[in-house]
């Protein structure tokens, strides 16, 4: 099955959405000679390619030996659109289709071995986690305090907690410092940091997006209006920041005082389309790193550091938080297609009503150019919505999203399998196959 991805310029240097794949190729190089390059040859990841020249050369005389192909020395490059590849897969990772979120006949693997119950491992620490957070959030007035705990009432997945938790026991093992009780009862304060972060942007969100319900209820906004709403966000971060100075520890506080600032950054860029079809998907999978990826990411770097790890442990840590991250967006991009609205608690196909492309439909524009005319007046026009579900629904767009977000989940396998085995390192390879497989 052929694997598609994305790579994109920034500035004078090349960066690869996933950091093993670039391709260079010439202004007039021709998409199709790469596609049928890489169908032919069956070129594999971690390979850097380059085309020569000012016109689109014979595909076949890329090649430069078994290796793959060599740096030619163009200087006038730019960056391809979509790029497919043929993947090299692990012995360890088993590749599943996009059928699998419809009718659960497959399950993704990305560790054949018995996998550790990712939640058990940190059911202590996470059964008091929602009222520790409401004891952080005491307010003397009720209004306030009533929708400040709102969505604190343990019927959220505790996603991020629970990945930050293990990271924490994960980074401990590795540093030989499992015992250290002072550590660990910081890390376990950066997983409810983590959780009312994430807590405040939703209800920053629903107001931005005037939605009705969060979680299978009704959204705080609509309870007691936008006013509140919004006030009540600013409180929640206002007392995670409090929460956050008083670990102690600068570099902690920067690191998470960060995830604030690409929340707000990830905001702008969502209200915003590039005309640049070529740029539109860099700017999407930047997006989605400053509102998703960039909390867990962080999050993860954080207790690292607060395990002692060495530089490198930190940045493992940071790599698998972001890689998790974005595959889980994108996941999250392909269930508004697929999922239907008791299943996920919230209105389905909202992305388009807001005028968002996400994954699907920019990889549903490269079949359906029309798209990108409804893509710039964010389907805004009657019948627009309707066209690009249409689009999405006829295209193997949904599949594509669905190998992308493997490969980023393969890559977060690879970052966590350099720490020392232990059974909160197999639960976090678990956790990267729960977020493909989720329905929700």
């Amino acid at each position: 099955m052929a694997t598609s991805v994305r790579l994109w310029r920034e500035g004078p240097r090349f960066l690869p959405v996933f950091p093993h794949l670039c391709l260079l190729k010439d202004q007039n190089h021709c998409m199709m000679s790469v596609r049928r390059l890489c169908r032919q040859t069956g070129l594999s990841q971690g390979k850097i390619f380059y085309a020569k020249g000012r016109s689109a050369p014979d595909p076949g005389k890329l090649l430069a030996g078994p290796t793959g192909l060599l740096h030619c020395g163009c200087r006038g490059a730019t960056i391809c659109r979509p790029v497919l590849l043929r993947p090299l897969v692990p012995a360890h990772i088993r590749s599943v289709s996009t059928c699998s979120l419809l009718h659960g006949s497959q399950k993704s693997s990305l560790d054949p071995m018995p996998p550790s119950d990712p939640h058990q491992l940190v059911s202590t620490e996470l059964s008091t986690l929602y009222n520790d957070i409401k004891k952080e959030l005491s307010t003397f007035g009720s209004v306030l305090r009533d929708m400040s705990h709102y969505y604190f009432d343990g019927q959220g997945k505790a996603f991020r907690p629970m990945v930050v938790l293990l990271m924490s026991r994960a980074c401990n093992f590795h540093n030989g410092a499992a015992e250290n009780s002072l550590a660990h009862d910081s890390q376990r304060r950066i997983s409810m940091i983590a959780e009312m972060i994430h807590t405040a942007s939703l209800v920053h969100d629903d107001v931005i997006d005037e939605a009705d319900t969060r979680r299978g209820k009704a959204c705080v906004s609509n309870l007691h209006g936008q006013r509140k709403a919004i006030l009540t966000g600013d409180y929640i971060l206002t007392v995670s920041s409090m929460a956050l100075a008083a670990i102690g520890n600068k570099d902690v506080v920067i690191l998470l005082s960060q995830v604030i600032e690409d929340l707000v950054r990830g905001e702008f860029m969502q209200l915003g389309t590039k005309e640049d079809e070529d740029e539109r998907f860099a700017h999407y999978l930047k997006k989605t790193f400053k509102k998703t990826a960039s909390l867990l990411a962080h999050s993860c770097r954080a207790v690292a550091v607060l395990s002692g790890c060495s530089k490198d442990v930190q940045e493992v840590a940071y790599q698998y938080g972001k890689n998790l991250g974005i595959a889980f967006q994108l996941v999250d991009d392909m269930l508004d297609f697929l999922s239907t609205e008791e299943m996920m608690g919230k209105p389905t196909a909202a992305d388009l009503k807001l005028g968002l492309a996400t994954a699907p439909v920019l990889f549903a524009a490269e079949k359906y150019p029309e798209l990108n005319a409804m893509i710039m007046r964010r389907f805004s026009e009657p019948g627009d919505i309707e066209l690009a579900r249409e689009a999405v629904a006829k295209t193997d767009s949904l599949q594509q999203s669905r190998i992308l977000a493997e490969q980023y989940c393969r890559e977060a396998v690879r970052q966590i399998h350099q720490l020392a085995p232990s059974p909160e390192r197999d639960a976090l390879v678990t956790i990267t196959q729960k977020v493909l497989n989720r329905k929700k």
